[in-house]
């Protein structure tokens, strides 16, 4: 129906920069909200940012001032602008949308994630 996939990860030194970037396809109607979620390695999965569809954002406090969320209604992709990345952020990242389907239906999807390691 929906497919989410990620890019842009990689490795990166403490202080770098990276920018995520998630593309939605298939029976889309339209995105609603558009979030950003991490699991780091024998943690739990956790909400890093969110974006609605008129734009506005919300983040968790450990990456507010560092990592910047926007998206393209128009190319249903949203992005995650990564900056002074520090060790604790390694993780996989995964892409997650609220998608009116074009049968009318609202659907929870998730991409595959994208590995994000940072190296003190």
């Amino acid at each position: 129906q929906v497919q989410l996939v990620e890019s842009g990860g990689g490795l990166v030194q403490t202080g770098g920069s990276l920018t995520l970037s998630c593309v939605a396809s298939g029976s889309i109607l339209s995105i609603i909200n558009m979030n950003w979620y991490r699991r780091a390695p024998g943690e739990q999965r956790e909400l890093v940012a969110t974006i609605s569809r008129s734009g506005v954002t919300n983040y968790r406090d450990f990456v507010k001032g560092r990592f910047t969320i926007s998206r393209d209604n128009a190319k249903n992709t949203v992005f995650l602008q990564m900056n002074n990345l520090k060790p604790e952020d390694t993780a996989v990242y995964y892409c997650n949308a609220d998608v009116h389907l074009v049968d009318a239906r609202l659907q929870n999807f998730w991409g595959q994630g994208t590995q994000v390691t940072v190296s003190s």
